[in-house]
């Protein structure tokens, strides 16, 4: 049986390299490739792949939000992170927007191809490693909307540029922010905002 991937990097480089790297085995064939996350759920409908390569980061929605979209609207196609950031926080969200796979980018040739097989047989494959990082480093406790304050506060974002990003008033995004650094143990917004990014928690 052929395995029908889409590929989804944001750097065209890799894509293709992947792309070259996977077109060797003899039960693979890459049938879309994609630069964005937005751009998953529209390449999967049109091509319909088993099995969607996503990376975490990318511009339009980040892969895991796209791996979430892609679960509901296309829940033939099963996806499989592969990504450069191991981070526990990533691991657990992927698993809950419904995610069979999730693998380092600096796993080799091989180990990439297994897992490939294994989540388009519908088996779910997780790095040991991560796993057990994961458990150990336990869930998130910022709420959703604590969430979207710190990530609104990414690029040095100022109080009333959060709030009107998100349409909060000012002092509630104030005091979302406050609570989201009291919760990271951090003595201010960036450090806030580096904690949980590190943690995987964003």
């Amino acid at each position: 049986m052929t395995v029908r991937l889409l590929l989804a990097d944001d750097q065209e480089l890799v894509r293709t390299a992947l792309g070259a790297l996977l077109s060797l085995e003899d039960d693979f064939e890459v049938v879309a490739s994609v630069g964005r996350g937005d751009e998953v759920v529209p390449a999967a409908k049109e091509h319909q792949p088993d099995v969607a390569l996503i990376d975490i980061e990318m511009p339009g929605i980040d892969g895991l939000a796209a791996a979430a979209a892609l679960s509901q609207q296309v829940p033939r196609c099963r996806s499989l992170i592969l990504t450069t950031f191991g981070r526990p926080g990533y691991l657990r969200r992927a698993m809950e927007s419904g995610v069979l796979g999730f693998v380092v980018k600096d796993s080799s040739a091989e180990r990439l191809a297994w897992a490939i097989r294994r989540v388009a047989a519908g088996e779910r494959v997780v790095d040991p490693e991560l796993a057990a990082e994961s458990l150990a480093t336990g869930t998130s406790p910022l709420t959703d909307r604590e969430r979207d304050v710190l990530v609104a506060a990414r690029p040095g974002s100022t109080v009333a540029e959060i709030a009107a990003k998100l349409y909060l008033a000012e002092g509630t995004a104030r005091n979302y922010l406050s609570t989201a650094i009291a919760k990271t143990g951090a003595r201010n917004r960036a450090e806030a905002v580096r904690s949980a990014d590190q943690r995987g928690w964003l």
